[in-house]
């Protein structure tokens, strides 16, 4: 491919979620460190992915900087430790591979959930990060535009995004669907690992009524709720506020249940109220169902659902697959094309250099009304003498022997000449 491009990536896939979170980055962490790539290794296109699977980097350069990078990844988290975080990274050095992995990560192929639908909105965002930041050109604008197009067809050609496929993606749906119809529906969140959590940003995402948390570490609780602006209450008083929500949701880590019919006997049931039970071991007792109006869905009815969605989506891996070649061969032929760009740019003012000189002789001779007439004919001569060798150009490329053509073309018209005149 024309643009040298690489990826230096970590993901779920071989990194524990405590090295993870030391590399995750936020807009700010993401502007900083494309600022401080392109003062200190001079690095002029890039893009930093990063989500609660992967933090990766993908730049433009003939080198592979992968040790570099990862030292001033460091160096921005504020990491001290010891550690060699560089063995948890994969280095993509080969053009072709690197856009590969980019449009795979993408579409969702590499989702820790396959066909997960957030992370191409945060790859949108790492995009707009580094457009924001002047480090997006040409060629990654082309290939992240290619990957747009690219997800379009997969929604409206495949079966790879239908249904929920997660665990909590999965209870979001099921909550969305059965309080619905309620006035001012209310859910309560309780427990905020790593399921808990997904659940909350699933919330966020995709639900539009009063959302509450819970946590035994009440600071993770407050920091998740500010940034969806949800609200919180004491982990020790959740027993005592259950009577105000129509959806419960518990994913707790406990020995025993936190959740049976002997707490909710208390409890006024004036509309249907719907517990989930994310947790292992189970933290709601299967005896709430015992009191009218309560309905419980476990951890094993909710991962069916989306064990059938999941292979349901697996069935159209290869039509995605096929929408993901078919995009690279594209963006090959027009990376191919711009190594000759260059030269064509070059041709075409040796020759209205030539047209430009040639017209100065003769003006002197012509009156206004025929030099606009010679002006217009000689353009139109010019554009056609130049459109057979662009055309011959554009097809050496795909065949792989522009470089004979382009030594043709500069003996032929001095064109490095044009190179030293516009320097």
């Amino acid at each position: 491919m024309h643009s040298i491009l690489k990826v230096l990536a970590l993901s779920y896939k071989n990194t524990p979620l405590e090295i993870r979170e030391l590399l995750a980055f936020n807009e700010n962490d993401s502007k900083s460190f494309l600022r401080n790539v392109k003062s200190m290794l001079g690095i002029q296109e890039a893009m930093v992915v990063s989500t609660c699977n992967r933090t990766e980097i993908y730049y433009a350069s003939q080198q592979d900087l992968s040790s570099d990078l990862v030292k001033i990844m460091k160096i921005e988290k504020g990491i001290a430790t010891s550690e060699n975080l560089a063995n948890y990274f994969e280095s993509i050095v080969d053009s072709m591979e690197a856009a590969r992995h980019l449009f795979r990560v993408s579409l969702g192929l590499e989702a820790q959930v396959i066909g997960d639908i957030q992370i191409g909105n945060q790859v949108k965002n790492a995009y707009q990060w580094s457009a924001d930041e002047a480090m997006a050109g040409p060629f990654l604008h082309r290939l992240m535009h290619s990957i747009f197009f690219s997800n379009k067809k997969v929604v409206q050609q495949t079966s790879f995004r239908d249904g929920a496929a997660s665990v909590s993606y999965v209870a979001v749906d099921y909550i969305k669907d059965l309080v619905n119809n309620f006035e001012d529906p209310k859910v309560l969140v309780i427990g905020l690992g790593e399921i808990g959590e997904d659940v909350v940003r699933n919330l966020g995402d995709h639900f539009k009524g009063e959302v509450c948390l819970t946590n035994r570490t009440q600071a993770k609780a407050n920091d998740l709720a500010a940034e969806y602006g949800f609200k919180t209450i004491p982990f020790e008083s959740f027993p005592e506020e259950i009577e105000k929500y129509d959806a419960i949701v518990s994913s707790i880590r406990a020995d025993q249940t936190i959740i049976d019919k002997e707490l909710l006997s208390e409890v006024s049931i004036l509309r249907h109220k719907f517990f989930f039970d994310l947790s292992v071991p189970r933290s709601i007792a299967n005896n709430i169902e015992e009191i009218p109006g309560v309905l419980l869905y476990n951890i094993d009815s909710i991962r069916q659902k989306a064990n059938d969605t999941l292979e349901e989506r697996k069935k159209a891996i290869p039509a995605v697959e096929k929408i993901i070649e078919d995009s690279i061969e594209e963006l090959n032929s027009w990376s191919k094309e711009m190594e000759v760009s260059p030269t064509i740019h070059k041709l075409k003012n040796a020759l209205e250099e030539i047209r430009q000189n040639e017209l100065a002789r003769h003006l002197k001779k012509m009156n206004e009304k025929e030099a606009e007439l010679m002006d217009t004919v000689t353009k139109g001569m010019m554009q056609k003498i130049i459109k057979l060798p662009v055309l011959q150009l554009k097809a050496a490329c795909q065949r792989g022997e522009a470089e004979t053509l382009i030594d043709v073309l500069n003996d032929l018209f001095d064109l490095e000449r044009q190179v030293k005149k516009e320097q």
